[in-house]
């Protein structure tokens, strides 16, 4: 019987995947349940599975005492002594426990145990040999369905891949082969609970990184890949060799690497485009099959205007806009897609406002020189006094200011009829005025020329308008 234990220990241990050491420790855990459960709770006993003969010895320890309390934790020093004569007071004693006479509920007991300790240590051996293969892609077998969720067997557990993590429209049958990346391992009160995906991005990466040498060598490196299960899938690639092309690498020679990878993923649509550090041209190579005209992006708000041909919009934009939402994910930039006369139009509006703009600021000037000169003109004409004219006097400048004429401006502008009406001045005095008036104006507007023109040639110099016209 010793003989026999050691074998199914062994036994077991091969088609669990555990050690045998782990399977001996739960046998002896389990003898001592059930030696407790048949000699009593408060036994204190150890149990020892010889390794080699397989022989099972088990001892019930009690302490030495003087007085006995508890007599199945303690024996008195004179029951001791009657075993052992070097026997004292506070040591440990033990005596053999006979295992043929467990008794079929202790034995019941330990078989229970066994099989927890075996069960916990197949566990353990599962969890720790996946836990560090998650991210690889495994192969299995299709068990059944449960709930619309397949259950894989990898050969030493049983995996789930989970509707979520299915491709759409792809079914299997019992017995059918399946590849998938390990998503997770996840611990639960029923064992850990290995996670399969077919609909994650980098069950499409892995698959290339196996097709593909460069990519397991690290000469073209995958900066990013975005999916829809199913329906398309866009990678971006680089490659650290400028001799390497990195999408020639991933497409292989007539298509034969990103077929492997179409078939394995039932024919969806893959778009393999070059990464770069340039935002005009990722946006540009993201947006493939389409081919763009114009990029356009605002790096503050990290969105790009792409112009396209009329019959290219709706390739780029794609069904459902698949297309430009993958590359928007790709790249991480908001992107919006316009064709080419909206392009023309817009660019038309923005002139036209550049151009009134323009002609509204042109018109700005103007009316600011034109306050200027006004002001400057004014600056001048105040200078001079109505009386400073040749022919007008003190009473005269009085009267003419009395009538609202308080300037030689407003002088030169008077309608000489008018002006012949007003008391001291006739018709002759009113055409002489006027015209000494309009001299004086003439005078000083060349004068301001003058000055103007001299300041532009010599800012320095300074015009002197101390000077005044004579009859």
């Amino acid at each position: 019987m010793s003989r026999e234990l050691l074998a199914i220990i062994d036994q077991i241990g091969r088609e669990k995947g555990i050690e045998s050491e782990l399977i001996v420790t739960a046998v002896e855990s389990a003898l001592v349940s059930a030696a407790k459960k048949r000699y009593g709770v408060g036994e204190n006993v150890e149990v020892r599975l010889d390794r080699d003969t397989g022989e099972i010895e088990a001892v019930s320890l009690k302490t030495i005492v003087k007085k006995v309390n508890d007599p199945q934790t303690e024996v008195s020093l004179e029951e001791a002594r009657e075993l052992d004569e070097l026997a004292e007071e506070g040591d440990e004693i033990g005596s053999l426990l006979e295992m043929e006479d467990l008794g079929r509920i202790a034995a019941q007991t330990a078989k229970q145990v066994i099989f927890q300790r075996v069960r916990e240590a197949e566990w353990e051996a599962v969890h720790r040999e996946y836990s560090v293969r998650v991210g690889e892609i495994i192969s299995g077998m299709i068990l059944g369905q449960e709930r619309r969720n397949y259950i894989v067997e990898l050969g030493k557990t049983e995996a789930l891949l989970p509707v979520s993590e299915q491709i759409p429209r792809e079914s299997y049958r019992r017995g059918d082969r399946i590849r998938a990346y390990l998503s997770e391992v996840r611990l639960s009160s029923r064992g850990p609970q290995v996670i399969l995906s077919r609909g994650k991005a980098e069950f499409v990466a892995k698959l290339f990184e196996m097709e593909v040498p460069e990519i397991s060598e690290g000469v073209v490196v995958i900066k990013g890949v975005v999916r829809e299960p199913g329906d398309r899938t866009k990678i971006a690639v680089y490659s650290t060799d400028s001799s390497v092309d990195p999408v020639g690498a991933c497409v292989g020679v007539r298509g034969s690497r990103v077929q492997s990878v179409v078939r394995e993923l039932r024919g969806e649509k893959i778009d393999i485009v070059t990464w770069t550090d340039d935002p005009r041209t990722y946006v540009g190579e993201a947006l493939s099959p389409a081919v763009v005209d114009k990029v356009g992006v605002n790096e503050l708000e990290k969105s790009a205007l792409v112009v396209v041909s009329e019959q290219q919009l709706s390739l780029a934009i794609g069904k459902k806009g698949q297309n430009v939402r993958l590359a928007s994910k790709l790249t991480g930039w908001k992107i919006d897609i316009i064709n080419q006369t909206e392009y023309e139009s817009e660019r038309a509006k923005e002139r036209d406002q550049e151009i009134s703009a323009a002609i509204s600021r042109e018109q700005d000037l103007q009316k600011e020189e034109e306050a200027l000169e006004a002001r400057r003109f004014s600056e001048r004409e105040e200078e001079f006094d109505l009386s400073d004219l040749p022919g007008v006097g003190e009473k005269m400048a009085d009267m003419l200011k009395a009538h609202e004429i308080t300037t030689i401006a407003l002088l030169a502008e008077a309608n000489e009829a008018t002006l012949s009406e007003l008391p001291l001045i006739g018709p002759k005095t009113a055409s002489r005025l006027l015209k000494s008036a309009k001299e004086h104006l003439s005078f000083v507007e060349k004068q301001n020329e003058a000055r103007e023109q001299d300041e532009v040639e010599n800012p320095e110099a300074e015009v002197s308008f101390e000077d005044t016209p004579e009859d």
